[in-house]
């Protein structure tokens, strides 16, 4: 270590290393005084490919491996930067979407938020799950898919208050410890934010793809386009964006009012370099049917505002292309 004395009370340190690796794994005790303040600021030389290298396989051994879910084939989170913007309802939709569109299709439902379970409500379903040959816990399943909700383990009104490493043990537990069957697609619907809840999955399993929800409005957006990144930096796919309360339509005089801005979603999906799987407007049936429990894509197939279907439709695309280009590779 040397040592020179730049000015009254501060001085210039450099220290030197034998090797790369204990060079920067160094430490330099210091011994202040109350009226003494040090900064002190570490530098690595340039030339550190085997210090990489040597931090990777570090990292890589402190990293879960990713195992399929037995008897799933592809996984679709549902995700947003930001919560209040219908994540849950595209959600639920996407997966009833998915098997309108090929009844031979088989579609599950997991409810990934853990503080905020809203699938019990969106798909009427109440009850705990019963416990198979296997010990493993059977779904509840209505109008046709598959459904594992933290809801299913609480009371209706009981808060979950637990750690991040409870959490992500509920989680493997849901993924792992569940009777999922044969599924074509497993649609996830994951909480707000970029925390524990979604490493833990996109650590733990393969996904074929991340659908993003957002508003049109430049708040949501920012907090979507974080989610996104985050996406990528884990290495999974953003299939596109969802736009979300594009617009309300007036029941009385057809007039159309951009509530929440307009287009905000679709500029940002060219931003990221990715679609706009769709848009789906802010309208009085699909709120009064997600709170019926009965989903709009279920209880009103015909009506004009059902966009999930060619939302589902366009995701559906997207995948088969992906997976048609890794098998021509």
């Amino acid at each position: 270590m040397y040592e020179h004395r730049v000015m009254d009370n501060i001085f210039n340190f450099f220290v030197k290393g034998t090797t790369e690796w204990e060079a920067h794994t160094l430490a330099v005790p210091v011994f202040l005084n109350p009226h003494v303040v040090v900064v002190v600021v570490l530098q690595r030389s340039a030339d550190t490919k085997t210090l990489q290298e040597r931090q990777k396989q570090q990292m890589a051994r402190g990293l879960p491996k990713q195992k399929p879910i037995a008897g799933v084939k592809q996984v679709v989170v549902v995700a947003s930067g930001k919560g209040g913007v219908g994540k849950s309802t595209t959600a639920v939709n996407l997966a009833l979407g998915l098997m309108a569109n090929d009844p031979s299709k088989s579609v599950g439902l997991l409810d990934a938020d853990v503080y905020g379970p809203s699938i019990p409500k969106l798909m009427n379903l109440k009850g705990n799950p019963e416990l198979s040959d296997n010990n493993l816990m059977i779904p509840l399943t209505n109008y046709g898919v598959p459904c594992m909700s933290m809801g299913f383990l609480v009371e209706d009104v009981a808060p979950i208050v637990w750690r991040g490493l409870m959490v992500m043990s509920a989680i493997e537990k849901m993924l792992r410890q569940v009777d999922w069957g044969s599924l074509d697609y497993l649609v996830v619907d994951m909480p707000p934010g970029t925390g524990d809840v979604q490493l833990s999955i996109t650590q733990n399993v393969p996904i074929a793809g991340a659908v993003i929800v957002s508003t049109p409005q430049d708040i949501a957006l920012l907090d979507a386009r974080r989610g996104a990144e985050m996406f990528k930096k884990v290495h999974v796919p953003v299939l596109g964006l969802v736009q979300n309360m594009s617009v309300f339509r007036c029941p009385n005089c057809d007039h159309q009012t951009h509530i929440f801005g307009s287009e905000g979603a679709r500029q940002l999906a060219d931003t990221l370099g990715v679609g706009l799987l769709g848009d789906v407007p802010l309208h009085l049936n699909i709120r009064e049917t997600s709170d019926r429990g009965q989903p709009v894509v279920v209880s009103s197939p015909h009506s004009p505002e059902v966009r999930f279907c060619s939302v589902s439709d366009n995701i559906i695309m997207i995948l088969q292309s992906a997976t048609h280009g890794k098998k021509s590779r």
